[in-house]
C-alpha cells in the first residue's frame, strides 16, 4: 500500500480511458475543481450534488488554506484528457480516499451527463515524492506549462483552469507558497517562458524514443 506521510508533497495525475476528452467542456473542468475542493475537507457530511443544489454559486479557489483540509494545493492543471495535482499532505487520513472519491464523483457526474456507463479513468492514479525545493520549482514549471508543451495555448496564462494564474499574483507567493525556492512572480514567469522550448523538445524526444 503506497504511504503519504503528513507534511511530503506529491505529485498526482491521472489520465481518462484511451485519452478521451473529458475535460475539454470547459463545464466539467470546472465541476473537477469543484469536486477537488469541496472533498478536500475532514468534516465532510453530504456530497457535492447534494450540497450544489443550495449553493449554486459554489466558486473554488484551490490555492488557499482550508482550516479542515486534508492537503494543500500547491499547484494544478487541468488537462483535456489528465489532471496534474501538486499537493502537501496536511492529514493522516489516507489519501486514497481523497482521490477515489474526486475520480469516482467526477465519473458519476461525467456518466449522468453523457449517459454513459463503465470507468472513466485510464488506471490508479501515479503519485511521485517530491524529495527536495529544486524539484518541487522544475515539476511546478512542469505542470503549469502542459498547456503550451502540448501546443493547446501559446501562454501559459491562457489556459483557464491552472493554478498559473495564482503564480503571477505577488500576494499568493509571499504568503502562500513558501515552499517554491522563487518567491517573485515576475521571477517566476521569467523562470516558465524561458523553458517553453525546452520542454517542447523534451516531450519531442520521449514521443521518438517511446515510438
Amino acid at each position: 500500500m503506497r504511504r503519504f506521510p503528513v507534511n511530503e508533497i506529491f505529485h498526482f495525475c491521472n489520465k481518462s480511458i484511451a485519452n478521451y476528452p473529458i475535460f475539454k467542456d470547459l463545464n466539467n473542468s470546472f465541476r473537477f475543481i469543484q469536486i477537488l475542493d469541496f472533498y478536500n475537507n475532514l468534516s465532510i457530511q453530504t456530497s457535492l450534488s447534494t450540497f450544489l443544489k443550495t449553493n449554486l454559486d459554489y466558486s473554488p479557489k484551490l490555492l488557499r488554506i482550508k482550516e479542515n483540509g486534508l492537503i494543500k494545493f500547491l499547484a494544478y492543471c487541468i488537462m483535456p484528457d489528465h489532471y496534474h495535482l501538486l499537493i502537501k499532505i496536511l492529514q493522516r487520513r489516507p489519501i486514497l480516499q481523497y482521490i477515489n472519491n474526486i475520480e469516482n464523483s467526477f465519473t458519476r457526474f461525467f456518466n449522468i451527463k453523457f449517459q454513459r456507463k463503465g470507468p472513466l479513468w485510464q488506471s490508479s492514479f501515479r503519485s511521485i515524492r517530491i524529495k527536495n525545493n529544486e524539484q518541487l520549482l522544475h515539476v511546478t514549471r512542469y505542470i503549469h506549462l502542459n498547456p503550451v508543451t502540448n501546443y493547446l495555448v501559446n501562454k501559459p496564462e491562457e489556459w483557464i483552469y491552472s493554478s498559473y494564474k495564482d503564480y503571477l499574483n505577488q500576494s499568493t507567493l509571499s504568503h502562500y507558497l513558501k515552499e517554491i525556492s522563487i518567491n517573485s512572480s515576475h521571477t517566476y514567469k521569467k523562470f516558465l517562458e524561458n523553458n517553453i522550448d525546452d520542454q517542447r523538445k523534451l516531450r519531442l524526444i520521449k514521443r521518438f524514443i517511446l515510438e
